[in-house]
């Protein structure tokens, strides 16, 4: 039995939301509650929560290498980092999972924004049009291992 939740967002706005997240080359469906992204080759999601979560956002964030993150309601924090480079990380995804992230991948389903949920609407943390591009997996694995190191997160420089 299929479970659908009311949603105050009209389908003009559904259809325009739609029609942006596909000109940025993703593969989306509709659905009942909202709209949900079809993960492939070119975007795949890592999910964490808790104090993860907030840690990888504080790490992506002041290294510069922010993507992408729609949150997830819910009791506990819940973060989706949209990515690309899964193909060549096979290490870091098996990183990622011994850590307790989830990998959303291989035609896998993502609530996008204003996708309606049990727990309220996902909403965007990081905005595509705020993200100044897709993250390669790597990225988010190394947040993690920063995380789960207990570190700080460092601001990286360049040598000039």
């Amino acid at each position: 039995m299929r479970t659908t939740f009311p949603t105050s967002v009209s389908a003009a706005t559904m259809a325009a939301t739609a029609q942006d997240y596909i000109q940025r080359g993703w593969t989306v469906a509709e659905t009942a509650n909202g709209i949900c992204l079809i993960t492939d080759t070119n975007v795949s999601g890592i999910e964490v929560a808790g104090e993860l979560a907030a840690n990888v956002r504080r790490f992506l964030r002041a290294n510069n290498l922010s993507g992408p993150v729609i949150e997830i309601p819910g009791a506990e924090r819940r973060e989706i980092h949209l990515v690309t480079g899964l193909g060549k990380a096979e290490m870091a995804l098996e990183a990622l999972r011994a850590a307790g992230a989830i990998v959303h991948t291989d035609g896998a389903g993502i609530p996008l924004p204003p996708t309606q949920l049990s727990a309220g609407e996902a909403c965007w943390g990081v905005a595509p049009g705020e993200a100044r591009w897709l993250p390669p997996v790597v990225a988010i694995a190394a947040a993690v291992r920063s995380a789960n190191s207990g570190r700080k997160p460092q601001l990286s420089s360049i040598a000039s």
